[in-house]
């Protein structure tokens, strides 16, 4: 694949089909070296099902899409014209070759490299971040791993309402608007920068939420993170190896990553079982600052507590390659 994030060097993609209201990816050139490129792009994309067709810059119509614009992804190598519809609120992702490489499309959150390498799954993900839209991230036998959504937090108080759930762990706001106000910055700026994070678990067979899991990286610690949480009536059923196999996996074969690390509360004997036999070795013992959630979530900042307050955790290291 050749699809990158444009303020991210990592290569992205998912195991997923996903249902969206994508309906079209059109393709707009400026210069004619592309034109056989695109037009192999847009008969691929038809044989996807979606609709497809391909535009000379200046011949656009758009005022015949207008109306329907939120359906519609536009791939263009013209910096001019992906500025010009991106300001008239069409979703426009670059396309970068030899003869535009001066061209920095500001603005745009994708750009792709060599455009007749691009799958379907790429352009799904773009119209995706563009549209506000979960990414799912993966599936395993009983389980689905997807993206936080602000209405998923109501149901994260019900996860954390049981006192074993913040034993080990930092609860949530106590208000919940502070908490959405949280989730929403996350969502922008964790997920839309990063392309990963703590995600939300959700069971396959009736769409409950169960818990969460992902990746983080912790302030003072250089490796990245793997945190998992189910609720305390899914646990013993096996899902917390299962998700977290998935995102090891995912780890490697996505994000390639070369190792991870995971923190554990030292008295939580429970987690470090199921992280060893996730493979993770205990390495040594840190302190670590527990209280960093804040009392409040307001204009995009924490506020803290008064007083900062430390644990000693576990630090296990699980080499993946």
């Amino acid at each position: 694949m050749s699809f990158f994030y444009a303020q991210n060097p990592h290569i992205w993609y998912t195991f997923l089909e996903v249902a969206i209201v994508l309906n079209s990816i059109f393709f707009i050139y400026e210069n004619e070296i592309i034109v056989p490129l695109v037009q192999d792009e847009s008969a691929y994309v038809v044989e996807q099902g979606y609709s497809s067709a391909v535009f000379e810059a200046s011949k656009f119509p758009e005022n015949d899409y207008t109306s329907h614009k939120k359906t519609i992804l536009i791939a263009t190598d013209s910096q001019a014209k992906a500025k010009e519809l991106s300001e008239k609120g069409f979703y426009v992702i670059g396309i970068a070759h030899a003869e535009n490489t001066s061209y920095e499309f500001k603005g745009l959150k994708y750009i792709f490299t060599d455009i007749s390498e691009v799958d379907i799954d790429s352009f799904v993900k773009a119209y995706q971040r563009y549209a506000g839209e979960p990414w799912e991230i993966l599936k395993t036998e009983r389980l689905v791993v997807r993206e936080t959504t602000l209405e998923d937090v109501d149901e994260f108080y019900r996860l954390y309402a049981d006192p074993e759930i913040t034993r080990y762990m930092e609860g949530l706001f106590e208000n919940p608007e502070d908490e959405k106000r949280y989730q929403k910055d996350y969502i922008d700026k964790v997920y839309g920068l990063m392309g990963f994070g703590v995600w939300t678990v959700v069971r396959r067979s009736d769409g409950v939420v169960v818990g969460r899991a992902g990746y983080s990286v912790r302030n003072g610690f250089d490796d990245i993170e793997l945190g998992f949480l189910i609720g305390k009536e899914y646990q013993r059923q096996g899902y917390a190896m299962e998700v977290c196999s998935a995102i090891l996996d995912y780890g490697k074969v996505v994000l390639q990553l070369d190792k991870v690390q995971t923190l554990v509360k030292a008295e939580n004997k429970v987690s470090i079982h199921i992280c060893e036999k996730l493979g993770f070795e205990q390495t040594d013992t840190v302190e670590v600052e527990e209280n960093i959630y804040g009392q409040e979530y307001n204009a995009g900042q924490k506020v803290p507590f008064n007083e900062c307050r430390h644990g000693t955790y576990v630090r296990m290291i699980k080499l993946l390659w």
